[in-house]
């Protein structure tokens, strides 16, 4: 069985703010949404 490699790629508290802004946004492109969601799956969870 193949080794499961993990992501160690964590986005900054500003980069997840900024996403989460463009998701608020009706108006933001939906690139710019997956992009933005992207970022935030990369983000930790709150404790």
């Amino acid at each position: 069985m193949p080794k499961r490699r993990t992501n160690r790629e964590v986005t900054s508290k500003k980069a997840a703010s900024a996403a989460a802004m463009v998701l608020r946004d009706p108006k933001s492109s939906k690139a710019a949404k997956s992009a933005a969601a992207s970022a935030l799956t990369q983000r930790p969870n709150k404790k």
